[in-house]
């Protein structure tokens, strides 16, 4: 079964963001993954109050899990830790 990232965010500082997304875009790909949903607009309809959702799948919720955890995508949130409010889960596909 598929494996996907779900990740509701705001983020406060527009060039760390950009440099996040640029080093995310090369990790997804190079794990055969691809972004289903990346940001646009959304209406909010309980609770929370994130701008942007981001879903991304993958070929299995193991390949997810580990490209979470790969060196890469932690470098890549180093640039965001201080600079972002995310909800991120990892979730199986039917």
């Amino acid at each position: 079964m598929k494996g996907y990232w779900i990740v509701r965010c705001r983020y406060n500082d527009q060039d760390a963001f950009e440099k996040y997304a640029s080093l995310t875009t090369e990790v997804v790909a190079k794990n055969n993954g691809r972004f289903l949903v990346r940001g646009g607009q959304q209406l909010q309809m309980e609770n929370g109050d994130f701008e942007r959702t981001v879903l991304v799948e993958f070929p299995n919720m193991e390949i997810a899990k580990e490209v979470y955890q790969s060196k890469e995508y932690q470098a890549a949130l180093k640039i965001i830790e201080s600079s972002a409010d995310r909800d991120f889960v990892i979730v199986e596909g039917l």
